[in-house]
């Protein structure tokens, strides 16, 4: 059971990146590449030491691990706080209470009185 949940998770971490590159006909920068083998290296894949046989578990764990770590970034920067130190935009208004007209000196009512 716990390997097919692994096997799932992989997929997934896996498949996700696809979607997102599919809308994107450029090809990749050398300096995209190389990010992304270093970022791959960090995760502890070793593509000077990998074996055949390993190679393609070695790849899908780093790569694994590297959607986790973006998945992760991603979320703290959605939690970053603003301590800009101005107030946020506000979205809505309200008002509170009714207009209040007062009888004017001479006795005569508004002319909307009533409406």
């Amino acid at each position: 059971m716990k390997t097919l949940i692994q096997a799932v998770a992989i997929t997934v971490a896996l498949v996700a990146p696809l979607a997102s590159f599919a809308q994107s006909n450029a090809p990749k920068t050398r300096a995209e590449v190389r990010a992304e083998l270093i970022q791959l290296e960090k995760a502890g894949y070793n593509p000077g030491a990998s074996n055949d046989a390993t190679y393609p578990a070695e790849i899908q764990a780093a790569e694994a691990r590297v959607a986790e770590q973006n998945e992760a970034t991603a979320a703290a920067k959605a939690r970053v706080v603003d301590t800009s130190g101005f107030g946020g935009t506000v979205v809505g208004s309200s008002v509170s209470g009714a207009h209040r007209s007062t009888p004017s000196n001479d006795g005569m009512k508004p002319i909307y009185f009533g409406h």
